[in-house]
């Protein structure tokens, strides 16, 4: 999907990219992730509204299960998403997924904002917050939370190491990236790439942390669903 009519997302110096590709199984869905059922519409939906709506975000892509793409089209036209300009087929890979999105970004791209659509609660300050280091000399920007609980590292059943914790964070999106760096970071060889922070700290590139947000829970079970949608009623 190309030149969205009436869309304020074909040309701009901010990209989304929205991963929305991944499997179901782990729901006990019959559909893909992203169409997994939130609060009356699909999961997809929510993120993308967010993202639509956000005044940082001049231009979205999104990468979408294979097969999944005219309804994701569709869906993007149901909720008024004017940003929306193109919606590719995913990898076998997130890090596939985000390449193939990739290729859809205009050259006029400054910067290029890599969001999960299995964290659908979004909102403008952790973009806003993301989006500050970029400015001060890094490469890219991730949001974080600390790691609150003990970590023990396990061979077959068996304990065998309690992780020291000190330092380490859990990484979230959506991550910023100044849009050079991910396109070289994202050239070659992706194994072990298990989020585009990772690509772009192999290539050499800075990248900052900032605080992330608790809400940006990741949908991966029944259970993360049900929670998700307990907080948006709160809203």
């Amino acid at each position: 999907m190309r030149d969205a009519p009436g869309g304020s997302g074909v040309a701009g110096a901010t990209w989304g990219l929205l991963v929305a590709a991944g499997g179901g199984s782990r729901l006990g869905i019959d559909r893909p992730k992203a169409f997994a059922d939130l609060g009356g519409r699909p999961l997809l939906a929510e993120s993308l509204d967010r993202l639509d709506r956000c005044e940082w975000v001049d231009a979205i892509v999104v990468a979408a299960p294979d097969g999944w793409e005219e309804p994701s089209i569709l869906l993007a036209e149901e909720i008024a998403a004017t940003k929306l300009v193109a919606c590719v087929t995913g990898g076998a890979t997130r890090a596939e997924s985000v390449r193939a999105a990739l290729v859809e970004v205009g050259e006029e791209a400054l910067v290029v904002l890599v969001h999960d659509a299995a964290r659908p609660l979004v909102d403008d300050a952790v973009v806003g917050r993301v989006l500050g280091p970029l400015g001060e000399g890094y490469d890219g920007a991730v949001p974080v939370l600390p790691v609150a609980d003990t970590l023990k590292r396990v061979d077959r059943g068996a304990v065998v190491e309690t992780v020291d914790r000190e330092g380490l964070a859990v990484a979230q999106t959506p991550q910023a990236f100044l849009a050079p760096a991910l396109r070289r970071a994202l050239e070659g060889d992706l194994a072990g790439v298990t989020d585009c922070a990772s690509a772009v700290e192999r290539s050499g590139g800075r990248v900052a942390a900032v605080e992330g947000d608790p809400r940006l829970l990741k949908v991966t079970r029944p259970a993360d669903l049900a929670l998700v949608e307990s907080l948006l009623t709160r809203r």
